[in-house]
C-alpha cells in the first residue's frame, strides 16, 4: 500500500459523464463564468468610485462580489481547462489547494451575508445608533474576523485531509475537490475528518444562517410597527435584494449538504454545487442592480464615465 506522498493526481468526473454533454456544457459554463467575472467587477468598481455607495452595506457587498469571483474561479476554472484539454485530472497538491480556497470563499460568502443582515438590522431597528455601531472601524474588524475564521476553518479541513493515505489514484465524483467525495477515496480511517466536517462545517453554515434569521425576525417585527404610508415598503426594499441572495445561496447549499442521501445523490450534489458555485455568483450582481436604485445609479455613473473617457 502506498501512502499519500506517492499519489500524484486524482481524476475529476466533471459536470457530466458523457463527452458530448461535456463539450456542450463547456460553452454554457464558460459564458456563465465570464458573466460572473464581468458583473462582479462592475459592482466593485461602481461601489469604489461612487461616494454615495461608501456605506457599510455596500462595503460588504463589494467584498461579497470579490468572494463570489474567488468561489467561482476556484472551482469552475479548473473544470473548464480540463474539458478543453480532454484530460480530467488534478494533481494531489492542486486538489488540496482547490479544496482550501473553495472552503474559504464558500464560508466567506456565508459570513458576509450574515454581516449584511446585521447591518440591515441596525439600520432599521436601531437607526439612532447606526453610525456608531457600524462605524468604519467596526466594519473593518468584522471583515478581518470573517477572513481569520474562514481561513482557520479551511486550513483545518485541508490539514486533516493531508494526513490521510490514498492507496490508488481514484476518481473524485465531482467537478472539483470537495471534502466528502475526496474522503471516499482514502484508505485511512476518516472518522476524525467526518466528525470535523459535521461539527465544524455544520457550525460555519448554521450559525451565520441563524444570525440572518434572527436579524430578519427583528426587522420584520419592526416593519410591522411602521405606521407611516409607504415607510414599510421603502424600508423593506433595502432588504429584498439581500433576501433573494440569501435564499438562493442557502437553499442550494442545504440541499447539497443537509438533505438525506438518495439514489442519485452524486448527480444531485453536482447540480446543487453548480448552483451555488456558478449560478448564484452570476445572478448576485443582477439581483442587486435590478432591485436596488442606489446600485443602479452607481452603475450608470460608472458606465457614463467610461463612455466619456473612451470618447
Amino acid at each position: 500500500m502506498e501512502n499519500q506522498s506517492s499519489i500524484s493526481e486524482f481524476f475529476l468526473r466533471g459536470i457530466s459523464k458523457s463527452p458530448e454533454q461535456q463539450q456542450f456544457l463547456f460553452g454554457i459554463f464558460l459564458c456563465m463564468y465570464l458573466i460572473t467575472l464581468t458583473g462582479n467587477v462592475l459592482i466593485i468598481l461602481a461601489i469604489a468610485s461612487d461616494p454615495h455607495l461608501h456605506t457599510p452595506m455596500y462595503f460588504f457587498l463589494a467584498n461579497l462580489s470579490f468572494v463570489d469571483m474567488g468561489l467561482t474561479s476556484s472551482t469552475v476554472a479548473k473544470m473548464l481547462v480540463n474539458v478543453q484539454a480532454r484530460r480530467h485530472t488534478i494533481s494531489y497538491a492542486g486538489c488540496l489547494s482547490q479544496m482550501y480556497f473553495f472552503l474559504m470563499f464558500g464560508d466567506l460568502d456565508s459570513f458576509f451575508l450574515a454581516a449584511m443582515a446585521y447591518d440591515r438590522y441596525v439600520a432599521i431597528c436601531r437607526p439612532l445608533y447606526y453610525s456608531t455601531v457600524m462605524s468604519p472601524r467596526v466594519c473593518a474588524l468584522l471583515l478581518a474576523l470573517c477572513w481569520v475564521l474562514t481561513n482557520a476553518v479551511a486550513l483545518t479541513h485541508t490539514l486533516l485531509m493531508a494526513r490521510l493515505s490514498f492507496c490508488v489514484v481514484g476518481e473524485v465524483a465531482h467537478f472539483f475537490c470537495d471534502i466528502l467525495p475526496v474522503l471516499k477515496l482514502s484508505c485511512s480511517d476518516t472518522h476524525m475528518n467526518e466528525w470535523v466536517v459535521f461539527a465544524l462545517g455544520g457550525t460555519v453554515l448554521i450559525v451565520p444562517f441563524l444570525c440572518i434569521v434572527i436579524s430578519y425576525v427583528h426587522i420584520i417585527s419592526a416593519l410591522l410597527r411602521v405606521r407611516a404610508p409607504g415607510g414599510r415598503g421603502k424600508a423593506f426594499s433595502t432588504c429584498s435584494s439581500h433576501l433573494c441572495v440569501v435564499c438562493m445561496f442557502y437553499g442550494t447549499l442545504f440541499s447539497a449538504y443537509l438533505c438525506p442521501p438518495s439514489v442519485a445523490s452524486e448527480e444531485k450534489d453536482i447540480a446543487a454545487a453548480a448552483m451555488y458555485t456558478i449560478v448564484t455568483p452570476m445572478l448576485n450582481p443582477f439581483i442587486y442592480s435590478l432591485r436596488n436604485k442606489d446600485m443602479q445609479g452607481g452603475l450608470k455613473r460608472l458606465l457614463g464615465r467610461r463612455r466619456i473617457f473612451s470618447s
